[in-house]
């Protein structure tokens, strides 16, 4: 009896010493991170940035070998199952995150969805309500010029090093520095949110936020953009590359087949995943032409394409239009979701259009997530940039991917898990998160969308859009194609418009592998779930389903895989 006394308060001790491990790991990653951190309310990095100086960055990598070393010392079996999954998932996101480091990519800092160009932009997810807020941000800003510069000698680094970024995007980045080295301080980005400041904040206080605001925007913000766009035009535009591919740096195919992997979280091969997507084109294909014979067209399935892209019917003429018609989209969604689930998030979620300044250089649509104290919403965001490139018809599935049953749905869920380590909360596992986004847009049917041929078809057109990644991802970073080779793919198989087809192409192009996790995640629910349909007969529960699905938060493929046996086990007959 003594002994398993003992052995219970060993395990307790363990399972606290553990979880207090993770509790200091997490505060690290804020110190880091702090933009990060103070977008999820954590107080006392307000006024920095992260810092890349390469000491750093060094010291960063150094801190993640120590953590292995800790993990290490944690025996599994006095842990509890919980933990036991934490454990494991703990230490392949560090390892995962050390193998990464090893690429440098840190060589390659600058892209045009989002970075040191576009730093305004970080105002939209931070707290600006009072007085200190403001007053935070204006001395973040006067930090700015400092995280230029160490943007400045990356660069020049992996230059001398041989990393060398594709010249089609870095003209993009041009355009957005520029933007905000032109700009005079009334008319900047960066001053935006001062011009109408919060009620609550008196009249006097706002007075001199605008004043301090000025004058860090004319003599730090604007004064280090110039030197940026200096350096972009004397340098770094003329040694840019003509190709877009990762295979064109310093170990660049290897980088990627670990980005696969990681990005899927399975052991499929660049080779395995092209063959995948080519395979899913082709199937896709078969019932967009399905649906085209529904509409008795007349033409090839090209000639549709066009018309859809050409049509003015299936176009609003105004942003201000298309934004009113994605809140009809959501409201018709929120009252269905009962029908598929039983546990819903209580943090609710809004609509917000992109920025403008990135409008032009982003996809069609993306989703910020909550802060985990409640405090901030979930937000859906949409593209209102030249409305006439932006369908009606994918507005429905567009909806229920990025907000709900999609990313606001799951993501909200799982920040709402207070027992979950804050790691699990916000778990990174791309092939889960928006494997899910994915399979969600096949949920509108039962949502009570897609009822018109068009929107039927604009499904099947988000569908194949999913499968041609893997196809014009894996062809550019690992067989070499060009750019134009890929854009034609996509022209020829999908009915996006092209000004969506180009931007999401050089989204691939700067985010190597992301891509990648969609479709694989989406086959893999999919599968999970005619598997517990055909094992569990009249005892399937499509709400039953989802509810453990989304139960743990975001895991890997293959953890998922365990969860969705051990619920089958346990319901059988």
């Amino acid at each position: 009896m003594l002994y398993t006394i003992l052995s219970a308060s060993s395990e307790n001790n363990e399972n606290k010493e553990f979880l207090s491990f993770l509790d200091e790991e997490w505060n690290y990653k804020l110190s880091q991170n702090p933009v990060y951190a103070t977008r999820m309310g954590v107080k006392g990095y307000e006024t920095e940035w992260r810092d890349n100086s390469l000491e750093a960055i060094k010291n960063r990598v150094a801190h993640s070998k120590g953590i292995l070393e800790s993990l290490e010392k944690f025996n599994a079996e006095n842990l509890s199952k919980v933990n036991q999954l934490n454990l494991r998932l703990f230490t392949q996101l560090t390892s995962n995150d050390l193998e990464i480091s090893k690429y440098n990519r840190h060589f390659l800092p600058f892209g045009h969805r989002g970075g040191v160009q576009l730093a305004h932009e970080d105002a939209e997810v931070i707290p600006l309500e009072s007085y200190d807020d403001f007053s935070f941000w204006i001395q973040r800003l006067q930090n700015l010029d400092k995280r230029i510069n160490q943007n400045i000698t990356l660069a020049e680094i992996g230059l001398e090093k041989g990393y060398k970024p594709p010249k089609v995007l870095m003209d993009r980045v041009y355009r957005q520095i520029v933007l905000q080295s032109q700009s005079d301080v009334l008319s900047s980005p960066f001053y935006k949110i001062f011009i109408d400041l919060p009620d609550s904040i008196s009249f006097e206080d706002q007075i001199i936020l605008r004043q301090e605001a000025q004058k860090v925007i004319k003599e730090t913000v604007i004064p280090s953009y110039k030197r940026l766009e200096e350096f972009f035009n004397k340098k770094y535009l003329k040694q840019s590359r003509e190709t877009v591919g990762l295979y064109d740096i310093p170990d660049g195919r290897k980088l990627y087949e670990t980005l696969a992997k990681s990005f899927t979280t399975t052991d499929l091969s660049p080779k395995e995943i092209h063959q995948i997507g080519l395979d899913e084109v082709q199937r896709i294909r078969g019932e967009m032409e399905g649906v085209i014979d529904e509409l008795k067209f007349e033409g090839s399935f090209k000639d549709f394409l066009t018309f859809l892209r050409e049509d003015e019917r299936f176009y609003y003429d105004s942003p201000e239009k298309l934004f009113e018609g994605y809140l009809a989209v959501s409201k018709r969604i929120d009252p269905e979701l009962v029908k598929l689930f039983g546990n819903l998030p209580r943090t609710p979620y809004g609509l917000r259009a992109i920025p403008e300044e990135s409008a032009p250089d982003t996809t069609t649509a993306y989703y910020m997530s909550p802060s985990p104290d409640g405090l901030r919403a979930g937000y859906y965001y949409v593209n209102l940039y030249k409305p006439e490139t932006r369908p009606k018809f994918e507005m429905e599935v567009l909806s229920v991917h990025e907000a709900v049953p999609g990313h606001h749905l799951q993501i909200a869920l799982a920040m709402e898990m207070e027992e979950m380590p804050m790691f699990r909360r916000v778990s990174p596992y791309t092939a889960f998160v928006e494997g899910w986004g994915l399979y969600s847009e096949s949920l509108g049917y039962e949502l009570g969308l897609y009822k018109d041929p068009y929107s039927k078809f604009g499904q099947l057109t988000y569908d194949m859009w999913r499968a041609v990644r893997l196809v014009v991802d894996t062809g550019m970073h690992y067989y070499e194609w060009d750019r134009q080779r890929a854009i034609n793919f996509f022209l020829d198989n999908a009915g996006k418009s092209e000004l969506d087809i180009v931007n999401e192409i050089d989204r691939y192009i700067v985010m190597p592998g992301q891509a990648l996790a969609y479709k694989i995640g989406q086959m893999k629910f999919l599968s999970l779930k005619e598997k517990t349909k055909i094992e569990l007969g009249t005892n399937y529960d499509v709400r039953d389903f989802h509810d453990v699905v989304l139960s743990h938060g975001a895991l890997p493929l293959n953890e998922l895989d365990l969860i969705i046996e051990g619920y089958i086990y346990e319901n059988k007959k």
